[in-house]
């Protein structure tokens, strides 16, 4: 019945990084800015496995359902990084200012929805139940710092390899 659970939930989980890929190939018509902006997603288990390794917990069914809540908070943090680049690239801003702006305005906001993250799950780390969830503070660590800075590296090398169409088609 364990190993059915994780089948499900590990299933769940591709299912909903493929329909959140798809979703933005649709919204952006690219393949290449999707796949950039869910390129910290892999990053978050560096955090996620050795905060159960120091939490003593055991990989469960509440860890996959902490992993899939972590996704998602990932690539909202991601999108916002690279539809504040969008927009002030359609202003007119140069690609590198862009980016460099677009992190900084959202630095703030990423760090406050970490916290209370973290700071919501440090109770659960007691938990024999929710451990697992509660050592996914970890994975939120590496992800946060990994999304501040490997999103904006991703979105800068696909804006100087591929010109943004729209904001010439504007002129």
């Amino acid at each position: 019945m364990t190993l059915d659970c994780y089948h499900d939930l590990f299933i769940a989980l591709s299912a909903a990084v493929m329909l959140i890929f798809f979703i933005l190939v649709a919204y952006y018509r690219s393949f290449i800015l999707p796949a950039a902006v869910m390129s910290a997603i892999p990053v978050c288990f560096i955090g996620l496995f050795p905060g159960h390794w120091l939490t003593g917990q055991i990989f469960s069914a509440t860890s996959l359902i902490g992993l899939v809540t972590l996704t998602g908070v990932l690539v909202r943090n991601s999108l916002l990084i690279a539809d504040f680049v969008t927009e002030y690239m359609r202003e007119g801003i140069s690609v590198r200012e862009a980016v460099l702006l677009a992190g900084a305005v959202r630095l703030r906001p990423i760090l406050l929805t970490s916290l209370s993250i973290i700071f919501g799950s440090i109770i659960m780390l007691i938990d024999p139940i929710f451990g697992g969830l509660g050592s996914f503070i970890f994975g939120t660590i590496a992800s946060t710092v990994f999304t501040m800075a490997l999103t904006p590296v991703m979105l800068y090398w696909y804006y100087t390899r591929w010109p943004y169409k729209e904001a010439k088609d504007e002129e």
